[in-house]
């Protein structure tokens, strides 16, 4: 499609294009839809903070008019691979929300007087904002805090009125848009040959060629010679004028072109963005990129790029010690396969010039509210597990196929009422254990059946995590399997770790681990490793190396791997505080310490020493962030496997011990100990009853069989790191030391004093009352009427964390750390422990008391007791309430047969799933389906329904498996 060089006076256009200064990326691209305007003889009027020099180096023209205002903040980066999620939404606030009502009324003004026929946006935050990619990111949004969750909401109504969408390759699903016109890749036009550029830099065509192509580096990063293999020359773009290069680096000047260099390169390194991936495409270079935590596009142009046989991706960790060479030379040895248009340009140009004139005019066919709320509910969906969810648009299902995209783990999820399943695997031998006729560990046997076949498969079909778990098994070895599911908290949730009775139930989602361990020498080693072990001093040592399915659509990465040596300093084992450190330099990677972290746990507490390589997929059907602990199961199900594959003999009890001591001390969530506990000792259809002071035990209590627990998803993610949860731990910390402090005071200097004339002769001032609660271990052993009687009225609501120290100078509370900053809620924090304590024993009382209504409706009442509890406290959500709610109005309905009692928000709060309990009958089952219905109309996301149990960990046991020779028994 050829575009007129002049257009006359009469049909001249006027377009105002709003281009984000975060970054060179949206800038460039943009150069060349301006310049194709302009070619055509209309008039751009460019609102940027990008410099100047980029549009002005590329188009000279008297119609380019440069308007520099700073409208759009962009990210916030903590470094140049991360990006800030909280503070970028700290910055948009104080950019666009505060300034809103005057940016927007400026804006309508400055359109007036240029007399715009179109305005066109490419801008991350303002007005489109964060909504560019708003699916994925409301995630974390809603997640940031209740301040900010109305920011979503306002950009996806804003981005609602925009009158269309041009779409490019590799886009993000965006459904506030449903009018959309696809474009081809918008890539710069090359000004040189690849041989023009290799002569004018004097390298030969027999010279392999790598451009750096790396905005933002790191300050204390250092190039070294090293990272080149031998005969290999780099490009660097954008290094500093200070910055010394070793000799087989060349420094770029700050003008380059880059395009020019990129195709007269044989790869590129870089990180992940649409102009790097689109101009690798274009010109055939293959990429070697750096994953972009809390980047949004990632997944989806890391899937173009491996579909088009163009993308290999690099661990952060090898990019910045240097380790390039698999990398390198992997990448050579791809054939891009691009063949869509590159003059997205062009094409643009003409859309927009057509639309300009009112010739394509798309129809509003859905209404702004609709858009909004389409946009809030993939958000939400974008974070669901495979095959748990049948409401994803059929139109996201075909973008997912077109670039053979799939979401989460291969584990099927379990369904009681499903037709019959065959259990038997042919492939494999038992060497020990039992399936015990679980569909979800036979389905995990198959998945491994699979990967074998995976090796010699060039399908570009299957997913990246399942490659690489295709190469991490040796399958003439011994393979161990673990099974650790997640939990329902009927009651208890956030008093664990005040003392108290907790009443927990296993669920039927669970977390698989297959663990095999070899020796160093016979251990199959991923590329990149085998090149670390090359260039080590050391030569063949120990490594781990794991597999995580269900990353592709989160920030996870589906690999991690490490030297085992990693975890030694001076012949000890490191401390937790650094290992916490070492996790945490890559947040896409963080999610090791889970797993990697039991083998530290096991090595300072049990003294165990790891001579052997390790390799362990880690398969989880416990959704994240639903308040269920799918944390607690992966770390209970990869401490078994590392158990029973080294031979070690641990209670379950100890267990669940040693991997709360994971989270609380590498992973850094101040947890209870409940989770894992419920996850190791668990039995179906069975609450374990257990008194946190610090994890006994007092058995299990068998589920009447009228009575039965649902779990209802809200649809709000949580997490037990959050700051609500901590900061609500830390109040209940600090009540119990005014408390005890308060006990103190009161007691007499000496017990001389007392001659029966003192006022401690009353039972509630005793002495002996006095001096127990003066050095009260657990805010739970403090029983409700003392509480009432003395302390109530003397605790603050609230109190700084300045106050607090001044005063009592600790908290004593191992696993938090006071803010002096910040102020914490006191009364409503120490006051639900001391209370959910007492509702929790008579729940259990309860629930072994004479069938009748009467029994159902005492225990729903105490679950609302506790849902209550927790808003007072400040962890309800919006979400969960609602739920709640619901189940209140299904049980009084006059018009209905209510069988439903009660519920409850569970685990640490602030969203995550409600627990519901009823009678165990058909229209129990009816209503929660009711409920989970008008829950979507209300907010568009249909929750997931817990329902069912599991065994723990500790029931399973382990399996030892073997690829199964002829004459070989089954698994049955």
């Amino acid at each position: 499609m050829g575009i007129q060089p002049e257009t006359s006076s009469e049909n001249r256009l006027v377009f105002a294009y709003y281009i984000t200064g975060h970054g060179f990326g949206h800038a460039t691209r943009v150069i060349e839809v301006v310049r194709h305007l302009i070619l055509a003889g209309h008039e751009v009027h460019v609102v940027s903070a990008a410099p100047e020099f980029v549009f002005t180096s590329a188009i000279q023209s008297p119609r380019l008019f440069i308007r520099k205002v700073l409208l759009d903040c962009g990210a916030v980066q903590t470094d140049a691979l991360t990006v800030d999620r909280l503070a970028s939404l700290e910055k948009y606030h104080e950019t666009a929300v505060v300034h809103r009502h005057t940016i927007l009324e400026t804006e309508a003004e400055w359109l007036k007087s240029i007399k715009a026929d179109l305005v066109l946006l490419a801008v991350l935050l303002l007005m489109l904002g964060f909504a560019l990619f708003v699916l994925p990111t409301s995630e974390y949004i809603m997640d940031a805090g209740h301040h900010h969750r109305s920011i979503v909401w306002q950009i996806a109504e804003d981005y609602s009125h925009c009158q269309f969408l041009i779409r490019l390759p590799g886009y993000c699903p965006m459904p506030a848009f449903r009018d959309v016109v696809d474009a081809p890749l918008v890539v710069r036009r090359l000004h040189k040959t690849r041989q023009e550029v290799r002569s004018e830099l004097g390298i030969g065509d027999d010279v392999k060629l790598v451009i750096l192509n790396f905005g933002g580096q790191p300050a204390d990063w250092k190039l070294k010679d090293e990272y080149l293999p031998s005969g290999w020359l780099c490009l660097v773009c954008g290094a500093s004028d200070t910055e010394e290069v070793p000799p087989n680096f060349i420094k770029l000047a700050k003008d380059a072109y880059t395009p020019d260099l990129i195709a007269a390169s044989d790869c590129m390194l870089g990180k992940i963005g649409y102009g790097t991936v689109s101009e690798a495409l274009a010109y055939k270079v293959p990429f070697v990129f750096v994953r972009r935590d809390y980047f949004n596009e990632e997944p989806f142009l890391r899937s173009m790029l491996e579909y088009y046989q163009s993308g290999v991706e690099m661990i952060r960790r090898d990019l910045l010690t240097g380790q390039w060479k698999p990398y390198l030379e992997r990448a050579i040895s791809l054939k891009p396969c691009y063949v869509g248009g590159v003059n997205g340009g062009e094409i643009t140009a003409h859309i927009l010039q057509e639309t300009a004139a009112g010739k394509n005019c798309t129809s509003d066919k859905f209404s702004g509210a609709r858009r909004l709320q389409d946009a809030i509910i993939l958000g939400y969906q974008l974070q669901r597990v495979r095959g748990r969810d049948l409401l994803i648009p059929e139109w996201y299902a075909n973008a997912e196929n077109e670039f053979a995209l799939s979401i989460g783990s291969p584990t099927c999820q379990v369904d009681e009422r499903s037709s019959p399943i065959d259990y038997s695997i042919e492939d494999f031998e038992v060497l020990h254990g039992d399936v015990q006729g679980f569909p979800d560990s036979v389905n995990f046997l198959k998945s491994l059946v699979e990967l074998d076949s995976l090796n010699d498969n060039g399908s570009t079909e299957v997913r990246r995590e399942q490659k690489a778990a295709a190469g991490l098994f040796n399958w003439q070895e011994d393979i161990f399997v673990t099974r650790a599911p997640g939990r329902l908290d009927v009651m208890g949730g956030i008093a664990d770790y005040s003392g108290s009775l907790v009443l927990q139930m296993p669920i039927r989602e669970a977390c698989h681990v297959a663990l095999q361990k070899n020796h160093p020498s016979k251990h199959r080693l991923w590329k990149h490793v085998q090149a670390r072990q090359d260039s080590s001093v050391q030569g063949q040592t120990p490594v781990l190396q794991i597999v995580s399915y269900g990353s592709e659509f989160s920030n996870r990465a589906p690999t991690f791997d490490m030297n085992l040596s990693d975890f030694m300093d001076g012949g000890k084992p490191i401390s937790y505080e650094n290992a916490r450190k070492y996790f945490s330099k890559d947040p896409a990677q963080k999610w090791a310490a889970y797993v990697a972290g039991t083998i530290l746990v096991l090595m300072r507490e049990l003294g165990v020493r790891f001579e052997d390589s390790i390799s362990m997929l880690v398969s989880s059907a416990v959704p994240e962030g639903k308040g269920v602990s799918s944390s607690a199961s992966v770390e209970v199900a990869s401490l078994s496997a590392i158990a029973a594959a080294h031979g070690l003999s641990i209670s379950s009890r100890d267990i669940a011990l040693l991997c709360q001591k994971v989270e609380n001390c590498i992973v850094g969530a101040p947890c209870g100990v409940m989770d894992q506990m419920t996850s190791a000792c668990g039995e179906a259809n069975k609450l374990l009853a257990m008194v946190c002071q610090p994890a006994e035990v007092l058995g299990l209590v068998e589920i009447p069989s009228h009575i039965r627990f649902w779990g209802l998803d809200s649809g709000i993610r949580h997490s037990v790191g959050g700051a609500d949860y901590g900061s609500v731990r830390i109040g209940a910390f600090m009540g119990r030391e005014i408390i005890k402090s308060t006990a103190s005071s009161m007691l007499p200097v000496s017990s001389s004093v007392i001659n029966g004339v003192s006022n401690y002769d009353s039972e509630d001032n005793s002495v002996e009352l006095l001096q127990t609660e003066s050095s009260l271990d657990y805010l739970c052993n403090l029983p409700p009427h003392r509480y009432e009687a003395i302390y109530a009225k003397l605790l603050p609501e609230s109190i700084t964390g300045e106050a607090f120290v001044e005063k009592f100078v600790n908290h004593n509370d191992p696993v938090t750390v006071i803010d002096e900053k910040r102020s914490y809620a006191v009364r409503a924090s120490a006051r639900h422990p001391i209370y959910e304590n007492f509702r929790v024993k008579a729940f259990k009382a309860l629930l072994t008391s004479a069938t009748s209504d009467e029994q159902l409706t005492s225990l729903g009442e105490l679950l609302y007791q506790c849902h209550y509890s927790y808003s007072e406290c400040g962890l309800g959500a919006d979400g969960t309430d609602r739920l709640v709610e619901l189940v209140q109005k299904a049980q009084h309905s006059k018009s209905e047969d209510g069988t439903l009692y009660g519920a409850k928000i569970t685990g640490g709060g602030c969203g995550g799933t409600v627990c519901a309990i009823g009678k165990n009958s058909l229209r129990t089952t009816q209503q929660i389906i009711e409920i989970q219905q008008r829950y979507k109309d209300a907010t568009g996301y249909s929750p997931f329904i817990f329902e069912g149990s599991s065994p723990g960990a500790g029931k399973f046991g382990h399996l030892r498996i073997r690829r199964r020779s002829s004459g070989s028994p089954k698994i049955k």
